[in-house]
């Protein structure tokens, strides 16, 4: 059984449309995964912790290397965890500086798929910035999946930042990154 790690965004959950898609396509053409989604922390500064408790507590998650799938602010947190852990990541229009981004975020918020009420403050962003993983130990643990149209992140921070790894930009498109699902195959491929 080989286990993946996917890790939904900010403001997101587990029901995410991307989650559910990737889940039914695992269910579908490879039951042979176990695709772990847990429902992250709305709190940047309990996140970190979060992940560590969430691995330590699934040891399978790690034991043939890390394999992690993860969307905008999902994209940060792989890239954290596979600096940490090793293995390789799948990142979809990642986040590569939340702590610029989430800075116009700072007040209260509710989750709009769990309903819970939250708040950002200051203080997060120097946790989110000492996840920052500015150098990666090896580029070519990364497939990133970028579109130009992305009208929350600036596709070309990350561009950047993964210019070595195995990239992909397709004009146009948005945030939720359409047409995602025509990529699990080849987000399988790189994984196993």
């Amino acid at each position: 059984m080989i286990h993946v790690l996917y890790l939904h965004g900010f403001l997101s959950s587990p029901k995410s449309v991307k989650a559910q898609q990737t889940l039914a396509w695992c269910e579908k053409h490879r039951p042979d995964i176990t695709l772990h989604i847990p429902q992250l922390s709305n709190y940047p500064s309990q996140v970190g912790q979060q992940l560590t408790d969430y691995i330590q507590a699934h040891p399978q998650l790690t034991e043939a290397g890390l394999r992690a799938i993860g969307s905008s602010m999902g994209g940060y947190l792989s890239t954290w965890l596979v600096e940490q852990y090793g293995g390789k990541a799948v990142l979809i229009n990642p986040a590569v500086k939340p702590f610029e981004l989430l800075l116009k975020y700072v007040g209260e918020h509710v989750n709009p798929y769990t309903g819970e009420p939250f708040k950002i403050v200051q203080e997060d962003m120097a946790v989110l910035k000492a996840m920052d993983s500015e150098n990666l130990a090896a580029p070519e643990s990364y497939k990133v999946l970028l579109q130009t149209g992305d009208e929350t992140l600036d596709y070309r921070q990350a561009e950047e930042k993964y210019a070595d790894s195995d990239l992909i930009i397709e004009q146009g498109g948005d945030h939720s990154f359409t047409g995602f699902e025509k990529h699990l195959p080849a987000i399988f491929r790189f994984l196993d």
